[in-house]
């Protein structure tokens, strides 16, 4: 008898995603910026910090191919370690208000009653003004600065991720197996977390890898309001705002860290969009 060997004509994850080019380029583009967050000092040909008064306002060369801003210092080095700051705002922006996003929405989606109706005024409450305005008052109350900024993004976003969360548990009770889970005796914790929650995230997980462009974009809005991160820190918004007034004579001070911004955003974004295709579900 030979030997029979059965092969799945379904492809893998990691080949289909190979065949998605927008994923592929936003992998990449990501995957280069935490290079950058995490080694800025080995692609910095310069200080961020060092001042040359013998080389303000440069416009682009080979030796320094960003130019240099209002003191002399290097603006590739400055908007490489920017890189530091503004992946940390993507990650520290939305963690925590993805995880108390996620948990909330799961109870209030499985349990509904008198907490359903309680969230639902809160969200009604939250949406009526703009995002960036409430993120503005609670990050005025509390102070400029980094850490402010993060807690005002989640005291604020995490309806966002609740609401989401809230909607796929909801879908996810009418199919058969969180019935099953009932029937058979499971602990309300155990059908929240080990059955729905994992049924129900992807859509959440979607959800932040684009909203970590969105976030990225707000921390730059403040930095360069004087709200964020503060000089003489290389951050993208403070160092388009330091250049707003040349914007003229001296355009590479706004554009370069724009640029930055831009490319980032889009590596989230076609990494969302990919990962969204990706985990769609397939008959």
């Amino acid at each position: 008898m030979s030997d029979v060997t059965f092969t799945s004509d379904r492809p893998s994850f990691m080949r289909l995603a190979l065949r998605k080019p927008g994923f592929v380029a936003g992998l990449l583009i990501i995957g280069f910026s935490i290079l950058l967050a995490i080694f800025p000092g080995f692609f910095a040909p310069y200080d961020p910090n060092a001042i040359d008064y013998n080389a303000i306002r440069q416009p682009p060369s080979w030796a320094h191919p960003f130019g240099t801003d209002l003191l002399g210092r290097d603006s590739l080095s400055r908007v490489i370690w920017a890189y530091q700051v503004n992946m940390q705002m993507a990650v520290f922006g939305t963690v925590f208000a993805l995880v108390t996003g996620v948990i909330i929405g799961a109870m209030v989606g499985y349990y509904r009653g008198i907490g359903d109706l309680i969230f639902g005024r809160i969200v009604d409450a939250v949406i009526t003004f703009p995002f960036l305005v409430l993120v503005i008052a609670v990050v005025a109350v509390l102070g400029p600065g980094l850490v402010n900024m993060y807690i005002a993004i989640s005291v604020v976003y995490w309806v966002y991720y609740a609401r989401l969360m809230r909607a796929e548990v909801i879908a996810q009770m009418g199919n058969d197996y969180a019935a099953a889970g009932v029937v058979m005796g499971y602990s309300d914790r155990r059908i929240i977390f080990r059955h729905l929650l994992p049924n129900a995230i992807t859509p959440v997980i979607v959800y932040w890898m684009t909203d970590m462009a969105l976030v990225i974009l707000l921390g730059s809005s403040l930095g360069y309001l004087g709200l964020g991160a503060q000089p003489p820190q290389a951050e993208w918004g403070v160092l388009i705002a330091e250049g707003r007034n040349f914007i003229s004579t001296a355009w590479w001070l706004s554009l370069m860290p724009g640029l930055a911004i831009v490319l980032t955003g889009l590596g989230f974004s076609l990494l969302g969009d990919g990962l969204a295709d990706l985990l769609r579900p397939r008959g």
